[in-house]
């Protein structure tokens, strides 16, 4: 059953035209995520069904009795208003039930005598909570302020940075538990545990669920339907991301076959045409027509592509580096006696929670900032192109093609081609009439996108990027992954991003928020089974009681022939790996069957998940076994 209908909706915005008449329904429960272009209509679509844009033409319907909570991709906010008002902001009578209790809570904790007062009300509203049934609601909010940090209900909004008002308006978003849930970027400003957190949390979510992210992990396990926008239309996909990139990769090759049997028609229907027929039949007049119904017709023109092909400067033995660097703020050490040796071809992730210290190790790399103490070398031959995350140097009211201009009227590619501003904007998928307009009219990703191309133009050879995925579209993303992959210089990376760090590091720095720095080797993902095994390891010299010390014996040899129990386990090991190995391939015909069953279609990739963990696993142990049969 439809919860929402979209009937006939078009927007028309500024120098473009976003959608036209797009009509599609969202059922209950359904988890849908939307991609695109940075400036194809995400946000503003997502605008249109909370009610906080009109379309230009159409309409969205929502079933009567039916709720709605929206994340915006940068919420407004009262300077004034305290982070309790902000989360547990009135929208039904249980909330302000629920506001009201949490309110007299943290009036009773700021007291440092007991209140018979306040501890009356506190008693008074547990008691109406209890009759209302809204204990989960509060159990839920509890649960929701702690896992995204937000301690400190009640400190006024305009004290809080960008970052953490999101994370608010996120809680809000999650604390009402409306029947469709829209969110706009969710993961921008999270560190890597909340948003593993915040997928779990989704993944057991009822109620329909609706948004826009450029990680590609997290759409991938939290969706099971794909909205693509695209050339003013949406075309939906019956599965999560890894669904939609193999069925877009199959219309990809469909659409081309298809535009190459059409030119080899032409071609004939152009060869007989010029032979000098004379159409005196009814038949060749036919013909005629069709021929030339069949020039008229608009070719296919390829898909814009972004064309990341800047020059780069050559880079010596000598790069930066760092020796007993230490930096605080208000007495809290963020970088502690850190030291570290840049070489011309490192490619460093550097993560940790929000406020641990990342942008400021960027920031005096970079120069801008100094330390407390320590000192930095920096070579002669080295260039930094610095992508901070708040993107600082666009001016609003500036004309695209002006801010690029001065960085230079003309820019050399990476085949040391001279060309134009106006044609690099091209390449930065910037059409001429985008590239007049100031930049306060682009969407947030080409803002972005812009500030990536003023960045790579200087032909930076030391490269640092601040939060480079947030407001970025996948295809952006791609093509950025694929240049740094070819990027002949150092890389650092600050990114809560898991899919654009496996890409692009081989190296992780952890901050824990103290001032001391953890080295990992290998990607993201290495990093995350390694602290894995950092923490059991942990928790089982927690668990193992400390004993007296005695002599030292010899461990005796594992033995080289299976036990019977063991034999056993290697015999169910194998029937198990057949069935499950049969069910997957089940689970994927399944798939290519029913792919318009998007709530069949979502079941089918979660059981296919748990059973490629179950099979990888099994398959681990089996081949252990059978070594030593």
């Amino acid at each position: 059953m439809n919860i929402l209908s979209l009937e006939n909706v078009s927007k028309n915005f500024g120098f473009k035209p976003l959608f036209e008449h797009v009509s599609l329904g969202l059922e209950e429960g359904e988890r849908v995520g939307i991609i695109g272009a940075n400036g194809s209509g995400k946000t503003t679509l997502l605008r249109i069904i909370a009610g906080d844009e009109a379309p230009d033409s159409g309409r969205v319907v929502m079933t009567s009795g039916r709720t709605i909570g929206y994340l915006p991709q940068n919420p407004p906010f009262d300077p004034d208003k305290t982070v309790l008002d902000a989360v547990f902001e009135a929208t039904n009578d249980k909330m302000r039930l629920l506001r009201d209790y949490e309110a007299a809570c943290l009036s009773l904790s700021l007291k440092e005598e007991p209140d018979e007062a306040l501890l009356e009300q506190v008693s008074k509203l547990s008691h109406q909570l209890e009759m209302e049934g809204a204990w989960d609601l509060e159990t839920n909010a509890r649960i929701v302020l702690t896992q995204l940090g937000i301690t400190d209900t009640g400190a006024r909004l305009g004290t809080l940075s960008g970052g953490q008002r999101k994370r608010v308006a996120l809680a809000h978003a999650l604390v009402t538990n409306p029947d469709l849930l829209i969110l706009d970027e969710p993961t921008n400003h999270l560190d890597s545990d909340t948003i593993a957190w915040l997928e779990t949390y989704l993944s057991r979510y009822t109620g329909a669920l609706l948004l826009v992210t450029h990680d590609r992990y997290f759409l991938d396990r939290v969706t099971g339907r794909i909205l693509e926008i695209d050339h003013g239309g949406i075309h939906s996909f019956a599965g999560n991301y890894a669904y939609y990139v193999a069925k877009k990769e199959e219309l990809e090759q469909q659409r081309a076959g298809l535009e190459r049997k059409r030119e080899s028609y032409l071609r004939r229907e152009l060869a007989w045409l010029r032979q000098g027929a004379r159409a005196r039949s009814t038949k060749e007049k036919a013909r005629v027509e069709r021929a030339k119904e069949l020039m008229a017709q608009p070719k296919e023109t390829a898909k814009a592509d972004l064309d990341i092909s800047v020059a780069f400067q050559r880079i010596g033995k000598k790069v930066i580096e760092l020796d007993d660097i230490s930096k605080g703020y208000g007495g809290n050490p963020l970088l502690n006696r850190f030291s570290l040796n840049l070489r011309p071809t490192d490619r460093i992730g550097i993560i940790g929670p929000n406020g641990s210290g990342k942008t400021t190790l960027l920031d005096i790399i970079a120069g801008r900032i100094q330390p407390d103490s320590g000192k930095i070398e920096v070579g002669q031959t080295v260039a930094i192109g610095y992508y901070d995350q708040e993107a600082r140097e666009l001016n609003e009211e500036q004309r695209v093609i002006d801010y690029v201009r001065e960085g230079g009227e003309y820019v050399l590619t990476a085949d040391e081609t001279r060309i134009t501003a106006g044609q690099m904007l091209e390449k930065f998928l910037f059409q001429p009439a985008m590239q007049y307009a100031p930049v306060g009219k682009l969407s947030g990703g080409e803002r972005k996108r812009l500030y990536l191309l003023r960045i790579l133009m200087t032909a930076p050879n030391v490269l640092l990027l601040d939060e480079p995925t947030n407001d970025l579209d996948i295809q952006t993303l791609i093509r950025l992954e694929e240049y740094l992959e070819g990027f002949a210089g150092c890389l650092i990376v600050v990114s809560h991003d898991r899919y654009f760090l496996d890409r692009t590091i081989d190296r992780v720095l952890r901050f824990d928020g103290t001032g001391d720095i953890r080295e990992y080797p290998g990607n993201f993902s290495y990093y995350i089974e390694r602290a894995a095994e950092e923490s059991t390891e942990r928790n089982a010299e927690q668990r193992v009681p400390i004993k007296p010390s005695e002599p030292k014996t010899e461990r005796p040899k594992e033995p080289t022939k299976l036990s019977y129990k063991e034999r056993r386990e290697l015999d169910e090991l194998e029937k198990q790996i057949q069935v499950d190995e049969s069910r997957k391939s089940e689970i994927e015909t399944l798939l290519g069957t029913n792919n318009s069953d998007a709530s069949l279609v979502h079941s089918l990739y979660t059981e296919m998940q748990e059973l490629e963990g179950r099979l990888n696993r099994n398959i681990e142990r089996w081949s252990v076994l059978a070594e030593r049969a």
